[in-house]
């Protein structure tokens, strides 16, 4: 695989709309089998992903969407919803098996939020590097009711909702221009 800075930032953009161009079950497979090897804390690993493509599941997400987003998760070929399992730190003796990690949060409502909010973050902005490095182009979005996605598409189990994200073929007819970004001495500092 060769890849560019321009594929993964400098050419890469937010899509919108997307062209008719179905995603498959391997090139999802294959999503995930990159993103998984991004470093978390501990290799916690909090994330869980859901892949609505279905129209029955489009709709579902679709009403628990902002209403500018509603569109987004219609039309494209698919959309993911990151979510963090709050009881991630149950799979600690298998992901990080050298020490009792999963006594780190075993109780501790206020770590257990942090870290699973951070890394599942983390790990959705793997997500995105994945998806572009595959070729497919990325609409991540916070806009959306989390308690409605939750009871649509995480009932029963631990994990909440953190974002969701479109995939698929992006439609360049249909960018914006380009948004600026901070400067080096706007954002960062040297101590």
């Amino acid at each position: 695989m060769n890849l560019s800075t321009e594929q993964l930032f400098t050419e890469a953009r937010t899509h919108n709309a997307y062209q008719a161009t179905p995603v498959s079950d391997a090139q999802l497979q294959a999503l995930y089998d990159l993103l998984k090897w991004g470093p978390t804390s501990a290799n916690c690993s909090p994330a869980r992903f859901v892949f609505v493509r279905s129209a029955d599941a489009r709709e579902r997400l679709a009403a628990c969407m902002a209403p500018g987003n509603q569109a987004k998760v219609r039309q494209a070929p698919v959309t993911a919803i990151i979510g963090m399992d709050m009881a991630f730190f149950d799979q600690l003796p298998k992901l990080f098996p050298h020490t009792d990690a999963r006594a780190w949060f075993a109780g501790k409502p206020e770590l257990i939020q942090a870290t699973a909010m951070r890394n599942s973050s983390l790990q959705g902005g793997y997500l995105i590097l994945a998806a572009r490095a595959l070729g497919l182009d990325c609409g991540p979005m916070s806009g959306f009711d989390a308690a409605a996605v939750d009871a649509a598409f995480w009932a029963g189990t631990t994990v909440r909702s953190n974002f969701v994200c479109t995939l698929g073929q992006g439609d360049p007819s249909k960018l914006h221009p380009r948004n600026p970004r901070l400067a080096f001495d706007e954002a960062c500092r040297l101590a």
